[in-house]
């Protein structure tokens, strides 16, 4: 690790100093910013790389230029540095780093570990108890193979709360899409075995499934049950169909990710396609920043390494361009104890699947560049409007955060701040928050609360400024944010209230700044006033969803505390037995008195108070 500031900083001194031994390094400029973090199988050979005379881009020569400082971090191996290479790329996002946004995770299929297994679309960590499959690239791809299921195998799809209280089969069993294993329609062993077939369909098995379903219908024909042939029939049936409409079916069933990528207008694509026990899922575009003269190959290879860190890496990695780095598959194997393999020049089905991705790709970026086209000038229009930064590198960086608050007649008081980056809101970067503490409906001590939290990090170096500060509100909440703004030691410029028009009218709104400036009326033919419009909206929306779900809960919960006999260790047996206030609405009276310290007669009160 190097201290020098930019004048003493000895490039040739501290590359002597770097051992030959793999790990990660950070450029660093005057203001402490890491502008760009990188791996090396060798740290001195791969740091010297960059002070070379011709610079290996335009980008990483601009990057070089500004670096006062150089920090490294030794590994135990390559795989390692790569792990915390991408590690460090999330969390600290580098200028000039190629970086992905992808603040989704991906949806899941679940067959739960229930005795009668429960098909649901999930997202979140596969480590509780049941089985996963996928990852799939959309909702749509997990909802269309969820009808699947229901078509062949009858599984059901009700919570386990429903399933444990239901007299009678419900509609999907009388349209044939549940076997009603809740009312004993199904027995248990059959259920489970459909539950198991269906889970090697998943696995991609389908072959020996529809083999088996036939044997299983002609046993039942030859010992004349005719309905249960029957039923097997239309299972078949339904199989069958599915795999015909399934055209882009894999022969060997494996897992295989598609990486196709194109480039044009000054952007790039990268569109990743899923194959998951042979069936196509569908795919997924992304568009990666800062790739400024970096090649396709480049941005395929930091494309891998940044997505498989935190994603299952299937057993074939098909791409669209050759990879730089040969290893980087077996660095990625070896730190998922798996394996798996390259082609960049897949043959049969493969290449077909190639050869749609790229198709796709093409498509999408087309469609991003047009929107992206209209998004920027909407920016622009803002930046220009309000004296920023106009620069088209600035305007990309261009970070606004935007604080409204909602309560209903001063109950469940909650804050929102919404972010709007890169031209598009960021609804991975919301925040809410609870504020407490104040009389109720007081909507100036709510805003001071939750600037004096949210800048209070600010102001201690824990977090960055935004470029822009948006508070809905007129002359009185700007002047709360003023007030918290110059205790924290924080410049006023960024504050603008937009206050509303008459009748609440969209595009009659002015603009209320915090320092000396004269209120701004755009009119409503203004980009930027449309743009500050549709970021105060996201806001009201975002801070009113919070609202009503936070006065539920409280509602709901007081309508438990209400009912006598119930005390906070009874309530809190009640939620976690039946999974919330809606379960325990939906309980019977037997199952209530079944709780740890309700009695038959507290059981019936609160089955006829929670009706």
């Amino acid at each position: 690790m190097s201290e020098a500031e930019s004048s003493a900083f000895d490039i040739k001194a501290y590359l002597a100093k770097l051992p030959h031994l793999p790990g990660v390094y950070r450029h660093i400029d005057a203001s402490d910013e890491v502008l760009y973090v990188g791996k090396a199988r060798d740290l001195k050979k791969r740091v010297a790389s960059y002070f070379q005379k011709t610079p290996s881009s335009p980008r990483i020569g601009h990057m070089v230029a500004r670096v006062v400082r150089i920090e490294v971090t030794v590994t135990r191996s390559e795989a390692e540095a790569l792990i915390l290479e991408n590690n460090l790329i999330k969390s600290l996002r580098p200028r000039y780093n190629i970086l992905f946004r992808d603040d989704k995770s991906y949806p899941y299929l679940m067959l739960s570990g229930h005795a009668s297994p429960r098909i649901a679309y999930y997202r979140g960590s596969t480590q509780k108890k049941g089985q996963f499959f996928g990852p799939y690239p959309n909702a749509w791809a997990v909802r269309e193979t969820i009808q699947i299921l229901q078509k062949v195998f009858r599984l059901r799809t009700c919570e386990d709360t429903v399933f444990a209280n239901r007299s009678r089969p419900c509609l999907l069993h009388q349209i044939g899409r549940c076997s009603a294993p809740c009312v004993n329609e199904i027995s248990p062993e059959r259920y489970s075995q459909d539950a198991e077939r269906a889970a090697r369909f998943l696995g991609g098995e389908t072959q020996e499934i529809m083999g088996d379903i036939e044997q299983r219908m002609q046993a039942a024909s030859a010992a004349l049950e005719f309905e249960q042939a029957a039923m097997l029939r239309d299972q078949m049936g339904a199989l069958a169909k599915v795999l015909h409409q399934q055209t882009m079916e894999d022969t060997d069933h494996g897992d295989t990710d598609i990486i196709a990528i194109v480039a044009s207008g000054g952007r790039v694509c990268v569109n990743l396609a899923m194959v998951r026990g042979g069936r196509h899922l569908g795919d997924r575009a992304f568009f990666p920043t800062h790739t400024d003269g970096d090649s396709l190959s480049d941005v395929l290879e930091v494309f891998i390494a940044q997505h498989y860190i935190d994603h299952p890496l299937p057993a074939t990695v098909v791409g669209s361009h050759v990879l730089p780095d040969p290893a980087l598959i077996d660095l990625l194997a070896e730190s998922r104890a798996t394996k798996s393999r390259f082609l960049s020049r897949p043959q049969g089905m493969r290449r077909a699947w190639l050869e749609q991705a790229l198709r796709n790709a093409e498509m999408a970026l087309a469609n991003a560049l047009s929107e992206s086209g209209a998004r920027s000038a909407r920016t622009l229009a803002l930046a220009e409007a309000l004296d920023l930064d106009t620069d088209p590198m600035a305007l990309e960086a261009l970070h606004i955060e935007c604080f409204d608050i909602s309560h209903t007649a001063g109950e469940a008081t909650q804050a929102s701040c919404v972010v709007y980056a890169h031209h598009a809101m960021q609804p991975s970067m919301y925040r809410r928050y609870n504020i407490a503490g104040i009389t109720p409906g007081d909507d100036y001590a709510a805003m001071r609360q939750v600037l004096t939290r949210r800048f209070g990090k600010v102001a201690d170096g824990e977090a960055v400024m935004p470029g822009l500060v948006l508070i809905d509100g007129g002359k009185g909440q700007v002047e709360i944010a003023r007030q918290v703004f110059v205790e924290l030691g924080l410049a006023i410029e960024v504050l603008v209230g937009v206050a509303k028009g008459d009748h609440r009218k969209v595009g009659l709104e002015t603009l209320v700044f915090a320092d000396e400036r004269e209120a701004l009326v755009l009119g409503e033919t203004s980009a930027a006033l449309m743009l500050i419009a549709q970021i105060r909206d996201e806001a009201h929306r975002f801070a009113i969803t919070g609202m009503r779900a936070k006065r539920a809960k409280a509602r709901n919960v007081s309508r438990l505390e209400d009912i006598d006999g119930i005390g906070a260790k009874r309530r809190q047996r009640l939620l976690a037995r039946f999974g919330g206030f809606s379960g325990v609405a939906n309980a019977s009276i037997e199952d209530l008195g079944s709780v740890e310290g309700i009695s038959p007669e507290l059981a019936e009160r609160i089955y006829f108070a929670l009706r």
